[in-house]
C-alpha cells in the first residue's frame, strides 16, 4: 500500500480540482470518497500494465469491491406477503369453500395469512364445544391451508371474536415471542360481544401486532367507537421489554368490524354513488375518515383508498343492500388499517461543540446506519372486498401487503432429525442440537407430526425433552421415543421442537419416512383397515 501511495504522489497527473487528504477530512464523507475515486481513475490511466504496482493496485481494488459487496449484502431486504381478511360472519356457519376468499389460485403466494372474524356463533353450549375442539370456521381455514404448506401458529377467541394466524412452514421457526390477549368493551366492559383480540409476535426479529376489533354499533356512536379503540390500546399489555403495549410494536395491523358509518348523505345519494362506482364522493362523510382528522392516535394509522363498495348491510345470499323495513344505509364498517412505529428522533447531544462539517456528517451517517440496520417497510398491494360470499349481511374485506425487512436472524434455535429407520416395531431416537442460546425448560417437548399438519396441537405423539433424554454433550442431545407412541401405519412425518418459555416451535426437521409396522401387518392389521380406523376416529 505504501508503494502505491508513493506512486500516486510522484506520478499523479496534476489537476486543478484535486483535494489533498488531511487529518480533518472524514473517510466517511461521501463527497470526499467520490473525489478520491475521481483521482483514482486519473492514476489508473497513468499506470503501466507491466509495472508490478499494477498487480498490487488490482488486489487493492478487489478488496474494496469485496467490502462493498459485504456492505450491500448487509443491507439486503427480503419481501414477505401478508394476506389479511376481516369478516363479520353474523353467526352463520362457514361456506363450503374459501379458496376464492384466500385467492389460492394467485401466482403471488402469501407467506402469512391473518384472519379476523366477528360474530362467530357463540351460544353457550356451542362456545364450550368450540373451545375444546376448535370451531367450524377454524377447521375450514386449517383444512384449506394445511395441504398448501401453511400451519395455524396461533389463535385467540373471545366469544364471537376470532383471530387466526397462519404461516408457511418454513417461516415457523422464526416466529417467536407469541402472546395473545383480549379486551371486553360490551356492556360496560363485562361482556365480550364487543372488544378486541390480539396476537403479537416476533417475525424474523421484528415485533408485529394484529388487533381484531368489533366496536359499538349504530350511527350515533362514532365517538364511543373511538373511546373503545383507545381503551383497548391502553389496556392491553404484554410480557417482556421489547414491546409491552400495542403501540410499542414495530408494525400494528388494526382491522375488524369497526362499525363506522356514512353520515349526512341520504340513501338515494349513496346508492347512486355505489351504482356509478363514484365511491370517492362518500369518503368525506365516512365517520372514520372524519375522526382521523381530529384524533391523534387515529392519525398514526394508515388506510388504503376505499375503492370498493360499502360492505354492510346486505340481504343474505344476495348482492342487494338491506331491503328490510329498517333499510339501513350502506357503510364501510369493515376496515383494515396499519401503523408503522415512528423512527425516534436523533439524540440532541449527538453533535459536540467543535465538530467540523466532516465529523458531523460522519456521526450522522453512523446514526443512520444504526437506525436503518433492521428496517421494515409496509406496502399495501391491494385493498378490496369479496362480493361472492353471501352467508352474512357483511361482505369480507381483504388487504394484501408486502413486508420489506432485513432479517435479524435466519438460523433456527434448534436443529433436529430422526436417527435411523422409524417404525412402530422399534424404539426410536431423536437427535437435536441447540444452534443458539435460548431459555430451555423441563416443559420443552418434541412432537411427531404428519407432513401437512394443520396446527401446533396436531401432533401424533410427543416426548419430553428432559425426561426422555438418554445422551448429551455440549453440542448434541439424544431423546428416546417409545415404539408404542409411533403410528403403525407410518407415513411422511416431521419433528418439531416446542419451547415452553418462548411458546413457539423453534426447530423443524426435514421430512422423513415412518415405515409401516411389520408386526401389525403379520397380525392381520392391514394398512387399509388401520387407515380406515384412523379416519373414523378423526371424524
Amino acid at each position: 500500500m505504501e508503494e502505491i501511495t508513493t506512486h500516486f504522489s510522484t506520478k499523479m497527473r496534476p489537476r486543478s480540482d484535486s483535494v489533498a487528504s488531511t487529518g480533518t477530512q472524514s473517510s466517511g464523507s461521501r463527497m470526499l470518497l467520490r473525489q478520491r475515486l475521481t483521482m483514482l481513475m486519473t492514476c489508473v490511466d497513468d499506470l503501466d500494465p507491466k509495472d508490478k504496482i499494477h498487480v498490487q493496485m488490482a488486489k487493492t481494488l478487489d478488496g474494496a469491491f469485496q467490502i462493498c459487496g459485504q456492505r450491500a449484502e448487509q443491507h439486503k431486504k427480503d419481501q414477505f406477503r401478508l394476506y389479511i381478511v376481516t369478516w363479520n360472519v353474523a353467526t352463520a356457519e362457514p361456506p363450503d369453500d374459501v379458496a376464492s376468499l384466500l385467492q389460492l389460485n394467485s401466482s403471488k403466494k402469501a407467506d402469512l395469512y391473518v384472519i379476523g372474524l366477528q360474530e362467530v356463533r357463540a351460544a353457550p353450549l356451542k362456545f364450550m364445544t368450540d373451545l375444546a375442539f376448535d370451531d367450524s370456521w377454524s377447521h375450514l381455514f386449517m383444512n384449506t391451508l394445511a395441504p398448501l404448506g401453511y400451519i395455524k401458529v396461533s389463535s385467540i377467541r373471545m366469544q364471537g371474536l376470532l383471530l387466526l394466524f397462519f404461516s408457511k412452514i418454513e417461516h415457523v421457526p422464526f416466529i417467536r415471542d407469541i402472546q395473545v390477549t383480549y379486551t371486553r368493551t360490551g356492556i360496560y366492559g363485562y361482556w365480550g360481544n364487543k372488544g378486541g383480540v390480539t396476537i403479537r409476535l416476533s417475525f424474523y426479529g421484528h415485533m408485529l401486532c394484529f388487533l381484531n376489533c368489533h366496536l359499538a354499533a349504530h350511527m350515533k356512536y362514532a365517538s364511543e367507537r373511538v373511546d373503545e379503540f383507545e381503551y383497548i390500546l391502553d389496556s392491553q399489555t404484554f410480557q417482556g421489554k421489547k414491546a409491552s403495549s400495542i403501540l410499542d410494536h414495530k408494525v400494528v395491523f388494526w382491522f375488524g368490524d369497526l362499525n363506522f358509518r356514512i353520515e349526512d348523505h341520504g340513501m338515494h345519494f349513496i346508492r347512486n354513488c355505489i351504482t356509478s362506482k363514484n365511491f370517492n364522493l362518500m369518503w368525506s362523510k365516512d365517520q372514520l375518515t372524519v375522526m382521523k382528522k381530529n384524533v391523534p392516535k387515529l392519525q398514526q394509522f394508515e388506510e388504503g383508498p376505499l375503492d370498493f363498495q360499502p360492505t354492510y348491510k346486505f340481504d343474505l345470499n344476495s348482492d342487494n343492500y338491506d331491503s328490510s323495513g329498517k333499510k339501513r344505509k350502506p357503510a364501510w364498517c369493515d376496515r383494515i388499517l396499519w401503523r408503522v412505529k415512528p423512527r425516534p428522533p436523533p439524540p440532541e447531544d449527538i453533535f459536540e461543540e467543535g465538530d467540523d462539517d466532516a465529523a458531523k456528517e460522519k456521526k450522522k451517517n453512523l446514526l443512520e446506519d444504526l437506525m436503518e440496520k433492521y428496517p421494515l417497510k409496509v406496502v399495501q398491494d391491494s385493498y378490496t372486498s369479496s362480493m361472492e360470499y353471501g352467508v352474512s349481511d357483511h361482505k369480507p374485506v381483504i388487504g394484501m401487503f408486502r413486508l420489506e425487512l432485513r432479517k435479524m436472524y435466519d438460523i433456527p434455535l434448534v436443529r433436529l432429525h430422526a436417527e435411523g429407520d422409524w417404525s412402530a416395531d422399534l424404539d426410536a431416537m431423536v437427535t437435536y442440537s441447540p444452534l443458539q442460546p435460548f431459555p430451555s425448560s423441563a416443559w420443552d417437548w418434541i412432537g411427531l407430526y404428519k407432513v401437512g399438519f394443520r396446527s401446533i396441537s396436531d401432533y401424533i405423539t410427543y416426548t419430553w425433552v428432559k425426561d426422555d433424554q438418554v445422551a448429551f454433550n455440549d453440542e448434541v442431545v439424544q431423546v428416546y421415543v417409545s415404539k408404542e407412541e409411533i403410528p403403525v401405519v407410518g407415513g411422511d412425518c416431521v419433528l418439531c421442537y416446542y419451547s415452553s418459555n418462548l411458546q413457539c416451535i423453534v426447530g423443524i426437521s426435514e421430512p422423513f419416512k415412518v415405515h409401516e409396522s411389520r408386526a401389525a401387518i403379520e397380525e392381520g392389521l392391514l394398512p387399509e383397515n388401520i387407515n380406515g380406523l384412523d379416519q373414523a376416529i378423526a371424524s
